[in-house]
C-alpha cells in the first residue's frame, strides 16, 4: 500500500536543518523500510519513493559524490554526506542517471540524477525479493559503514509517520 509522508515541505522545502527531501513535492513512499533479521536475510534496505522517469533527483544533505555508475545495469549514486560520525553516512539513490561527477562536492537540494526508466532484468520476483516498484520509483537508502539505516531519519528525525493514500 502506498502511502504519503506526512509534514513533507511542498516542492522539497528544507525539513531538518540542512535536508531536503530527494524528489519534489510531497513524497508517496510506495515500499518502506523493512530491514533483514540477518545481514544476508531478505529486507529492504531502503525506501522506495514514486517518480516517474526524468524526475529530477537532489541531494538530500551536502556531501561528496562518492560513486556514480552502472551496478547490475542500474545507474546508482552515493554521496558520503559531510557531518560528524566515523564511518560517515552514505546516501544512494537508483535507478539514476547522474548529473554529477565523482569527487564533486554537492549542496542540500542541489539537482543529482533524474530517474531512469527501471528494468529488473532477468528477475522472478518472489515472496522474499518482490521488485522495488511496479511502476517508477527512486530507491533512496542510507548506510554507514556496513550498516544499512532507514533514509527517513535524514528527513524525520528518525521517526516517519505514513498516512495511507486512498484510491491507489
Amino acid at each position: 500500500m502506498a502511502a504519503a509522508v506526512a509534514g513533507a515541505g511542498a516542492g522539497g522545502v528544507t525539513i531538518r536543518a540542512g535536508r531536503v527531501w530527494p524528489v519534489p513535492g510531497t513524497p508517496v513512499v510506495v515500499r518502506g523500510w523493512d530491514p533483514p533479521a540477518t545481514p544476508y536475510g531478505p529486507g529492504h534496505r531502503g525506501i522506495d519513493l514514486a517518480a516517474p522517469p526524468g524526475t529530477e533527483i537532489r541531494a538530500v544533505a551536502a556531501g561528496r559524490v562518492t560513486f556514480a555508475g552502472p551496478v547490475a545495469g542500474k545507474g546508482v549514486l552515493t554521496i558520503t554526506l559531510d557531518g560528524p560520525g566515523s564511518p560517515p553516512l552514505r546516501t544512494t539513490y537508483e535507478p539514476v542517471r547522474a548529473l554529477v561527477r565523482e569527487d564533486e562536492h554537492v549542496s542540500a537540494g542541489q539537482p543529482v540524477a533524474v530517474i531512469e526508466a527501471a528494468t529488473e532484468p532477468d528477475a522472478e520476483p518472489d515472496a522474499d525479493h518482490p521488485p522495488h516498484c511496479t511502476e517508477s520509483c527512486l530507491h533512496w537508502g542510507l548506510k554507514r559503514g556496513d550498516a544499512y539505516l532507514n533514509p527517513l531519519a535524514l528527513v524525520r528525525g528518525g521517526h516517519a509517520r505514513l498516512l495511507p493514500v486512498w484510491g491507489v
